[in-house]
């Protein structure tokens, strides 16, 4: 193992470790713990030969099952979770048997949703292979599958016992699936954690390579943001709803598209609504809007989405889950690191906001 190793303690409900590091893939073994007998391990098809090997090298010590499912949101439906049952009904999987999941964003999504759901709960380990994976969709206990009137809308709350975050499987993934893992990162910047702006400033190459301690800096303090947020609201009662910045559009965006485009990709654009949006309820400063769209397009994530679509987005958004009582509620920024919630704006400002990031 290569050393060293962070680890990002989630304290609270279910609290467990997210672990940072090179060659970690070992310490799966920490989180299944003894009673462990039958492991699923779900993964997409590119992930098919690695997968292979790391079911290997679970092996002796555990009964491994492989699951294969759709990338990307293709798998996150019913029908997936569906098939994931049946293949652990099939293999007679117990209460104490667990559920590993070996991918990006949507697979430990879904993998989550699967062992919350079997009898009631199974111990889940998750082992995300994306940057979007390590910095938000397997850290925090959030799982879920999509409909065909939204994403997420199906799902629950249910910690991992680990989550192992081995920064040498991104070494693989192409420059582009990099960036677009980076809306999130940026997100963390802009809520919280300032630094995260200012190491991609200073180098957007550097910040951008897995292979650096620039990249790695990032993972640690997007994590550390995350974990923090997490640890005081689990189950999203107030304060973690600061990380929804960016994603009431963007979730809407990703349901227009079909799913065709990458979530960070969506929350880009999300973020920008959100931050001419802060610049006319809460005078957000001209120069931190300015600043998100010149990091953002750093990055060649989008900024702006076509201003036909606002009729169609608008009636996603009100069936969206962070609505209350059917009123929208909007993630905004008072100034940098200062989110706030905005609930029920006015439709022109609404209207206004999305003019100024109109194609």
């Amino acid at each position: 193992m290569t050393a060293p190793v962070t680890r990002i303690p989630i304290t609270g409900e279910g609290a467990y470790d997210v672990i940072v590091g090179r060659g970690i893939l070992d310490l799966v073994r920490d989180g299944l713990g003894p009673a462990v007998k039958k492991v699923l391990v779900v993964h997409p098809p590119t992930l098919g030969a690695i997968a292979a090997s790391f079911r290997e090298s679970l092996l002796g010590d555990y009964e491994v099952l492989l699951a294969e499912v759709p990338d990307a949101e293709a798998g996150k439906r019913v029908e997936v979770a569906a098939f994931c049952w049946q293949v652990m009904g099939q293999a007679d999987f117990t209460r104490t048997d667990a559920v590993i999941g070996f991918g990006g964003g949507a697979v430990t999504d879904l993998a989550g949703f699967v062992a919350a759901t079997w009898l009631r709960g199974v111990t889940l380990v998750q082992v995300p292979t994306t940057l979007l994976g390590m910095v938000d969709a397997a850290v925090g206990g959030k799982t879920g599958i999509n409909t065909n009137e939204g994403k997420n809308l199906v799902g629950a709350f249910y910690a991992p016992s680990v989550v192992v975050e081995d920064l040498d499987v991104l070494t693989a993934l192409p420059r582009n699936e990099i960036l677009a893992g980076f809306g999130e990162v940026v997100k963390y910047g802009f809520i919280a954690e300032p630094e995260i702006l200012d190491i991609i400033e200073a180098d957007v190459d550097r910040a951008t390579d897995p292979s650096t301690e620039e990249f790695r800096r990032l993972i640690e303090l997007s994590v550390a943001v995350k974990a923090r947020v997490v640890s005081s609201d689990f189950k999203e009662a107030g304060l973690r709803e600061i990380l929804n910045y960016g994603h009431t559009l963007g979730h809407a965006i990703e349901h227009a598209e079909r799913y065709q485009w990458r979530h960070g990709a969506a929350v880009a654009v999300g973020m920008m609504f959100a931050a001419e949006l802060s610049r006319l309820t809460r005078s957000l400063p001209d120069a931190q809007v300015d600043r998100m769209r010149a990091i953002l397009t750093s990055l060649s994530l989008p900024t702006t989405y076509p201003g036909g679509r606002w009729p169609t987005l608008l009636a996603t958004m009100q069936r969206d889950k962070k609505s209350r009582g059917g009123m929208l509620r909007f993630i905004v920024l008072d100034d940098l690191a200062r989110p706030s919630v905005l609930q029920g704006p006015d439709s022109s400002l609404l209207f206004a906001a999305y003019q100024e990031i109109a194609s």
